[in-house]
């Protein structure tokens, strides 16, 4: 309820319905006049359905990057994916997840399309959790990284099509993992995920 939340973060009441008006058209609360702010919950379907919709826009934009991509860039990102191989090997998912999704942003960003990037942004408001549950696996935390070595290497030969093509994959296999873990929770939010990757 809004008088609990407002003594809670000691603040008052406008900003606190600013606030919250903004977390519901990113569509992570829902308002309800008798009941206050509920936190939406996360669902097999609609992790499905985020999924197919990213994993189109992160292949575009791999696709897009490779063609594009300057060598500074693609050094920045090669330490980033070395440095993310590092914390794989140590099994330092926080660490690892941080760098990880700082790798898809950054290859989003050097698409150089501002429409596909604050699609991107907003989509990924619903999506980030998604993605710290899919390495929850082991197997495809382990697949994953493989993917992203094998998008380094297309990247490297600017070879647009592969980029696209692995980036897709990676996506949607992250996706179904995601839905996997929802469905064994029930279909609920998994608090212990959310909770890490925030």
């Amino acid at each position: 309820m809004e008088r609990a939340l407002c003594e809670m973060l000691a603040v008052s009441r406008t900003p606190l319905r600013e606030a919250l008006k903004l977390l519901e058209v990113e569509g992570l609360v829902e308002l309800s006049q008798n009941k206050g702010a509920r936190i939406m919950s996360f669902t097999p379907e609609e992790a499905s359905n985020l999924f197919e919709v990213i994993a189109g826009l992160e292949s575009l934009a791999a696709e897009i990057a490779a063609t594009r991509i300057e060598a500074a860039d693609l050094d920045r990102l090669d330490d980033m994916h070395a440095r993310m191989l590092v914390h794989y090997r140590l099994q330092e998912k926080d660490p690892y997840f941080e760098l990880n999704s700082t790798i898809h942003d950054t290859i989003v960003r050097l698409s150089g399309n501002p429409i596909l990037i604050a699609t991107h942004s907003n989509l990924m408001l619903r999506a980030r959790r998604g993605r710290y549950m899919a390495i929850i696996d082991p197997l495809r935390w382990e697949e994953s990284v493989n993917e992203h070595e094998a998008l380094m290497a297309a990247l490297h030969a600017r070879d647009a099509e592969a980029a696209r093509r692995v980036w897709k994959r990676h996506l949607l296999r992250t996706g179904e993992t995601v839905c996997v873990v929802l469905m064994e929770a029930g279909g609920s939010q998994v608090a212990a995920a959310d909770d890490m990757a925030t």
